[in-house]
């Protein structure tokens, strides 16, 4: 069997620029395949000069002879999913003969958003930070079996068990004094949106196994730390966006991956909730959010920022099998005088070198040991390895010794075609 599949995955909290490095990999693909999320994932690239985000569909399907799949472990928004495909025809891209939707992935409902937005709520203080568009509970619907995928839009008893859905779900809205979901309404609105749709719907899993002589690259959504069950429990998303999660949510074989490039930025960030030891609240990460433009792609949500850590990058490359890093935004960390990067916690003057189970629940209580790295290098645009200047070098061979994984590919700015590749 051809080892011709390649899988980018973010190591850290998402918004690394997993979108640049996917598109880039996928001018040599066949198709472009996203596993895992929702649209609770932004994909924000820019190519030749025009800023684009995708939310459900793989951006490689931007290259012309690249197709694209919505994977099985997807979560579907039929709107969303309908303004991306528009927007796409207003490209001049023929979607009907470029993309396909898996029977199998689920389907987000107007009621998990409202259910999203009650349980988030009922939390407190103990808020997640969810973006609210009812990723959680469609994926709760999907492991309590009573999910829609795809498929069962178009099954005749489908009327009847979206008429039980939304007769249990109102019984709890009405509990909490919430608007209650109209059934009539809501059938005439996805049985308009499913005939939109039909021509894209197949079996996915089917279609990859027959052409195993086809290259694959699969985008990652989220990243490693917010994965369901080896994240940051309970600051996380609902699904696996590690490698495990993405070869399940596309049907593709561990023997067909060839590549597991993992993706991360030359500082950190993180959006909503949850730990972020080396987080710089202060002038500092003010100052790497506004030249990093650290803003959600599908919020808008000023993310938090601060120095890489280099000890949950190991954790994470050993994890996913990682055969590459991503390095992006060298760029903009080049920008500052002196950079940092964790080597190393102090926990109760216990030094740990790993990122363990001792750390939870104490996170607030660790001491991040820091290395610095002489910064104040400009490297805008530059394209050969060998041109960079010393000091940024320095930088990438800390990474590159600390994880034991080679750095291959370097963002140099903002433009798809601002990039370094080693091999």
């Amino acid at each position: 069997m051809d080892k011709n599949v390649d899988a980018v995955i973010g190591l850290h909290y998402g918004d690394e620029g997993k979108g640049k490095i996917a598109a880039y990999l996928a001018k040599n693909a066949d198709i472009a395949l996203r596993a895992t999320g929702g649209n609770n994932a932004g994909h924000t690239i820019k190519m030749d000069g025009k800023k684009l985000v995708f939310h459900l569909i793989p951006s490689g399907i931007l290259n012309p002879n690249t197709i694209g799949i919505v994977g099985n472990g997807v979560v579907i928004n039929l709107s969303v999913l309908i303004d991306e495909i528009n927007v796409l025809e207003s490209l001049g891209i023929d979607t009907k003969s470029k993309l396909l939707i898996s029977s199998r992935a689920h389907v987000i409902l107007p009621y998990h958003i409202m259910e999203d937005a009650l349980f988030e709520s009922l939390k407190g203080d103990k808020k997640v930070g969810t973006t609210g568009r009812g990723i959680g509970p469609c994926y709760a619907d999907k492991i309590n079996r009573i999910g829609f995928r795809m498929i069962d839009l178009y099954n005749p008893n489908f009327k009847d068990m979206l008429k039980l859905n939304v007769c249990n779900k109102n019984k709890v809205f009405e509990l909490y004094g919430m608007e209650k979901i109209n059934y009539e309404e809501l059938l005439e609105q996805i049985e308009k949106q499913k005939e939109i749709l039909l021509p894209y719907v197949t079996d996915t899993v089917d279609y990859i196994q027959n052409n195993e002589d086809k290259s694959i690259i699969v985008e990652g959504a989220q990243a490693a730390y917010l994965d369901i069950d080896l994240g940051d429990y309970p600051m996380v998303t609902s699904s696996n966006p590690n490698i495990g999660g993405i070869l399940n949510g596309s049907g593709i074989s561990l023997q067909r991956v060839n590549k597991i490039v993992g993706v991360i930025k030359a500082y950190a960030s993180r959006v909503g909730e949850g730990p972020f030891m080396t987080e710089e609240d202060n002038e500092v990460g003010d100052t790497i959010r506004e030249l990093g433009g650290e803003y959600g792609a599908t919020t808008g949500r000023p993310r938090r920022c601060g120095w890489l850590d280099l000890v949950a990058l190991k954790r994470v490359t050993k994890i996913n099998g990682i055969t590459d890093l991503n390095v992006n935004h060298l760029d903009t960390i080049g920008k500052l005088d002196m950079i940092k990067v964790c080597t190393g916690y102090k926990l109760n003057n216990e030094v740990l070198t790993t990122y363990n189970d001792k750390i939870i629940g104490h996170e607030n209580e660790v001491e991040c040991i820091y290395e610095e790295v002489e910064g104040n290098f400009d490297i805008d645009g530059v394209l050969d390895y060998d041109r960079l200047p010393e000091k940024a070098k320095v930088y990438i061979k800390k990474i590159e010794n600390y994880t034991n994984v080679p750095v291959s590919y370097i963002g140099t700015g903002a433009d798809n075609k601002n990039m370094i590749v080693r091999r």
